[in-house]
């Protein structure tokens, strides 16, 4: 397999990439070939500083970085020698199977998009992000790639993320469920309610109806669709309580000497339910939908992160969810007489 890295993308790059490629180098041994892209004199000094050197590894210099307050549409046409540009090429010219980036997250979509172009009767790409529950794990649809959506988006972002359910979760029949704020179907705004009527007529997909956020912690369906805005609002609050939650939690153990104790005893329980919501577990985001694979990491993500996120890239390519997405879409085009 081989990865393309968008080393100057991220809060801390290029250390956290090129740490995330050191992590990965020792435990992902499909990895055929990763390609460093970015200021080549910067990846230079931090190979030299971490002490990584592998015949893996490639860089490709990229002589632009994409800032935060650059739009995805003027760091693609602007900056044509970004390092996520050139990182999308790469995939585009099929010397990489994949490409991961922990930076602007706009430009990434807009470069993916440009670059590599939908799958037949697709519209718009979809992030996907794994979720955590009491009972499993499920797939938030869309977790921030399109922040203005139709309706007709929305279905296919249940098509998409019910073909990511049945292939890579292995879940046969996945249960789809419509983000809300309360499970009557009079409920919700005009996008959620003729979403809703779309979904029901859509006799391929196991629609259970809305969902509200109190049933995705419990026993959530397999895939929960909305809107990239409400999706990524959804994700960074839920990641931002996690976290809230555990330092709470450590503030009360650290108060006393019993508690101090008690902490000691439970730490191995605190660790697996960490290990269960730390989103670094799962490193990226697929961006579903494309004529290739695009993994989304957090800007703010770690090297150990950054090493899933290449771990996730492995897997999507491994898993080949791409044809399966574009026939299911292919399906319900035909089915509904819908031209792309």
């Amino acid at each position: 397999m081989k990865i393309a890295l968008d080393v100057m993308g991220g809060d801390y790059a290029p250390a956290n990439p090129i740490g995330g490629v050191k992590l990965a180098l020792a435990e992902l041994t499909d990895i055929e070939k990763i390609y460093l892209v970015g200021q080549e004199d910067r990846i230079q000094a931090e190979l030299k500083s971490q002490g990584i050197s592998s015949p893996k590894l490639e860089i490709v210099h990229a002589s632009q970085v994409v800032d935060m307050a650059d739009s995805g549409l003027d760091a693609v046409r602007r900056k044509k020698d970004s390092s996520i540009s050139r990182a999308v090429d790469l995939v585009k010219e099929h010397r990489a199977d994949a490409v991961v980036s922990a930076g602007h997250t706009g430009a990434a979509v807009t470069a993916s998009l440009i670059k590599l172009r939908t799958l037949a009767h697709v519209e718009r790409p979809a992030i996907a992000s794994m979720m955590p529950s009491l009972t499993r794990h499920w797939v938030l649809i869309d977790a921030g790639a399109n922040p203005d959506s139709e309706p007709f988006h929305l279905l296919q972002n249940a098509i998409m993320g019910a073909a990511y359910a049945r292939h890579v979760l292995r879940r046969p029949n996945p249960t789809i469920g419509l983000m809300s704020n309360g499970t009557e179907e009079d409920k919700g705004n005009a996008l959620i309610k003729e979403t809703s009527k779309l979904l029901r007529k859509t006799s391929s997909l196991h629609f259970i109806g809305n969902i509200e956020g109190h049933d995705l912690w419990n026993e959530p369906p397999d895939v929960v669709v909305t809107d990239g805005f409400t999706g990524n609002v959804l994700l960074k609050t839920a990641e931002a309580l996690a976290h809230a939650i555990f330092k709470m939690v450590k503030r009360e153990i650290m108060s006393s000497t019993r508690t101090k104790i008690g902490g000691i005893l439970a730490k191995p329980a605190f660790k697996a339910v960490d290990k269960q919501t730390n989103a670094d577990e799962s490193g990226g985001m697929p961006l579903l939908g494309l004529n290739g694979i695009t993994i989304i990491a957090h800007g703010g993500a770690s090297a150990y992160a950054m090493k899933n996120a290449i771990r996730m890239a492995c897997e999507t390519i491994s898993h080949g969810v791409t044809p399966h997405i574009e026939a299911a879409v292919a399906e319900y085009s035909a089915t509904h007489h819908v031209h792309v």
